[in-house]
């Protein structure tokens, strides 16, 4: 599984977005991996899974396939997301 936190550094929900990941980290030790939306990667990703709000949190299966999909705030608990974290 894979899972990936999208969101724009500079905006106003980016600390609570940095607040979450740090946290998340810290109750299951796993780092989130996060992308830019504007960057050449990230455009790419989120017109392949049609994400138009941020911060989005994606949950994917190996083979790329989208299992689950939180848009916007709040953001999703922590039990929600690490359950796709634990699958790998």
């Amino acid at each position: 599984m894979r899972v990936v936190v999208i969101y724009k550094e500079e905006t106003d929900y980016a600390r609570q977005v940095t607040d979450y990941m740090r946290d998340f980290e810290r109750q299951t030790g796993h780092v989130l991996e996060t992308m830019n939306p504007e960057s050449g990667e990230g455009i790419s990703f989120t017109g392949t899974y049609d994400i138009m709000e941020f911060p989005t949190v994606v949950a994917l299966s190996d083979d790329g396939r989208l299992q689950n999909q939180w848009r916007g705030l709040p953001l999703p608990t922590i039990n929600e997301v690490s359950y796709y974290v634990q699958q790998n």
